[in-house]
């Protein structure tokens, strides 16, 4: 029911003339609705929170006995007050919602806390474990948590900062697929289609601020039930984004229905935001053996600029050891050397160089010093085996241009992709496409490949990687690397959240690609812990509750995606054993072998704005800094003894007493990109603020986290 019905069926109850005569005008407007995509905005959704201890205030409902298999009384109480009784703990309870409410006393252990849509909440990480195998690389993140509040949470961490969203929301069946105010949704229920797009819909509109405005990329996978509703509402949601829907076959055998053509594809939504585009490839996804007939000599751009852009880690400050100048002779323009870093405070106009050369450093055409891209002597390395080189010198400025070859790149030549024919006069590599080699080509709207076939590369490989049956219907690991590679195989930087991520497929994707050309991209993985249908049915006749260990043990999160993302990065499957048979298509190596990445596992928390305030969920909002500074590195978990503390991304200020010693520290850090200063007096933030080096970004707390809730949560 939506909640204007909701809303006239209790004005009936109180008053029948009343709830008649709106019911009447209600029904007169909707015949009225304007043409497009019209849907009811349901009444809002609540989540159960059962491993959350209950407090005075909260919203709660109360479970039924242990034992009992039914739906159970799902009113929902306030918390008023708690006494003990008999040595039990008891609350005190009023009806929410009701003309007349009722009061009752509970024992605690038989109620859970329950989330509304409306509500303004402040949350909080525990970490539950990691793996470590990518040495200084960002972490990767598998977060526990109802995905809206999650979403939330990232709006403090991730805002205008995400590349790419790739989601596989319920494909809304009917089947049992997904719930809808903790019931299931059948195929049955009148309002079906509105509850799926008003679900979908919030959710989207949250994940649209992490997005970069500039640049970024959301990508949504369905099938034929609402994939004609999905798309006008990716069209009212982002009317400056431009919107392609890809048909993608699955399962070439085809899924059987009586009296119906046979259905064997799915369909998948790209919604380009800014400067985003797709990027060619060696296949035009419509034909595997297309592939073959498409292969040229032709080769394809591989020299990139040599000079950082475009964040604030490219900037001098940022990193001063990598700016540098390169000589070349003033008459010739050819190569003569390459200088030595120099010290952050120097100016560059006063260094003095050799006479009778061109001087060229990182520097932006509107004067912003930037940096190259490593150091002075692997510049010089570069250079001298030709994987660096010089480009046209300008005939205005006397400078030249320097490109690299990427190690995607220099992989290929290994792999005899790329074949080298030569070098330049200056002894640059000259190379072209090995014979039968393909070139990149621009992907069709219709996809056709074998190893997009979702029974033998998702649920086969799922269950190598498990050891066992765990999930019905993963996507095929190679189609969510595919979708992926047309978007980000130009940003190895690129952040990729997927907020339903269910086994975890998008993250083993993106570690694949990082394999494949050597990124640095990560992964922000939410899902969860939602214990599939059948065995709940089974836990409940045990007397088993959700947030009981039997039943949180058996949840998608904490049964498949947690294991498979450790599983994939260590080589070892959950009882011990090493993992059997080989990666296939564009990256073959045993699966044994692991992946040279981290990742981090978090469950959501929800704090108080008091225990905030006065520093006592430091270790819960940890995390989340953490995360805003580029998760790489150590974290600071603790409010630092000596009144200050800095890891390699950011700091953190507690005693402003201690100011002028942490912004010397920090001005040593070139790596220190954020710093989190603890205090409610705004001069002294603005005093320590302005003693920062220009790169390091100051934020505020608590206010900068309460007000981005405070703001964004009261919907």
């Amino acid at each position: 029911m939506s909640r204007l019905t909701d809303l006239i069926a209790q004005a009936k109850a109180t008053d029948p003339q009343m709830g008649a005569d709106l019911e009447r005008e209600f029904r007169a407007l909707s015949s009225r609705r304007s043409f497009g995509l019209n849907f009811e905005r349901h009444r809002p959704e609540n989540v159960e929170l059962p491993q959350r201890p209950v407090r005075k205030g909260d919203k709660v409902r109360v479970l039924p006995a242990r034992g009992d298999t039914s739906k159970g009384d799902q009113r929902l109480w306030v918390v008023k007050h708690f006494e003990i009784q008999s040595g039990k703990k008891v609350a005190h309870l009023v009806e929410r919602y009701a003309a007349e409410p009722e009061t009752r006393q509970v024992d605690v252990t038989d109620l859970v806390v329950v989330a509304e849509f409306r509500d303004k909440i402040y949350p909080g990480l525990v970490s539950t474990g990691k793996v470590e195998r990518g040495g200084d690389k960002p972490f990767h993140s598998v977060i526990n948590g109802e995905n809206y509040h999650v979403l939330k949470g990232l709006t403090f961490t991730y805002r205008g900062k995400v590349d790419v969203i790739y989601i596989d929301p319920p494909y809304n069946t009917g089947a049992r697929d997904w719930k809808y105010n903790n019931d299931y949704v059948e195929s049955e229920d009148l309002y079906r289609h509105s509850k799926w797009l008003a679900f979908i819909e919030r959710r989207l509109k949250m994940a649209k601020e992490l997005l970069n405005p500039k640049d970024s990329v959301l990508v949504v996978t369905i099938d034929e039930k609402e994939y004609l509703r999905l798309g006008l509402l990716l069209e009212q949601l982002f009317p400056e984004g431009d919107i392609q829907m890809v048909t993608s076959v699955i399962n070439r055998a085809g899924s059987q229905r009586v009296g119906s053509f046979s259905r064997v594809e799915e369909y998948i939504f790209y919604v380009f935001i800014g400067g985003s585009k797709v990027n060619p490839w060696t296949s035009t996804m419509l034909e595997d053996e297309l592939v073959k007939e498409s292969n040229s000599s032709k080769m394809p751009t591989v020299w990139f600029t040599a000079v950082r852009r475009g964040t604030s880690s490219a900037l001098r400050d940022a990193r001063p050891n990598l700016f540098y100048p390169v000589y070349i002779d003033a008459d010739s323009g050819r190569f003569v050397s390459v200088g030595d870093p120099i010290e952050k405070n120097v100016d560059r106009q006063t260094v003095t160089h050799p006479e009778g050369v061109t001087v060229m450093w990182p520097v932006h055409t509107d004067g912003t010093e930037q940096t190259w891209r490593f150091s002075a002597e692997r510049m010089r390395e570069k250079l001298a085996d030709g994987t660096a080189r010089f480009g046209k010198r300008n005939s205005k400025t006397g400078m030249r241009p320097i490109t690299y070859l990427q190690p995607g790149t220099l992989k290929n030549i290994d792999e005899g992709i790329f074949i080298i024919t030569g070098r330049t006069e200056e002894g640059a590599l000259e190379l072209a496409m090995a014979e039968g080699a393909a070139k990149s080509v621009a992907p069709r709207t219709v996809w056709n490949k074998t190893s997009h076939f979702a029974r033998d590369h998702g649920s086969t490989l799922l269950k190598t990687i498990l050891g066992e049956k765990r999930f019905d219907f993963p996507k095929s690991l190679f189609a969510v690397e595919d979708t992926l590679r047309f978007v980000v195989s130009d940003k190895p930087d690129a952040v990729i959240l997927d907020f339903f991520a269910g086994s975890g497929t998008t993250a083993h994707a993106v570690m694949r690609l990082n394999r494949q050309d050597g990124g640095s991209r990560q992964c922000i993985s939410v899902t969860n812990n939602e214990v599939a249908a059948s065995e709940q049915k089974e836990l409940l006749k045990k007397g088993k509750r959700p947030g009981d260990l039997e039943w949180e043990q058996l949840g998608i999160c904490d049964f498949v995606t947690k294991p498979r993302v450790k599983a994939v990065i260590t080589g070892t499957r959950p009882d011990g054993a090493p993992l059997t048979g080989d990666y296939k298509f564009n990256d073959v190596y045993p699966m044994s072998d692991g992946l040279e990445e981290n990742a981090e596992f978090f469950t959501l928390t929800y704090e108080t704005p008091i225990s905030i305030n006065h520093n006592l969920a430091f270790s819960k909002i940890a995390p989340l800094l953490w995360l805003r500074a580029g998760s790489r590195g150590r974290r600071i978990e603790e409010l630092p003894l000596r009144g200050w503390d800095i890891a390699e991304t950011y700091g953190v200020l507690v005693d402003l007493d201690k100011s002028q010693e942490f912004c010397k520290k920090a001005d040593l850090i070139n790596s220190m990109e954020i710093a989190y200063i603890v205090t409610n007096d705004d001069r002294r933030f603005q005093s320590v603020a302005r003693n920062l080096p220009k790169n390091v970004e100051p934020v505020r707390l608590y206010e900068a986290y309460l007000n981005n809730f405070q703001f964004t949560n009261g919907e």
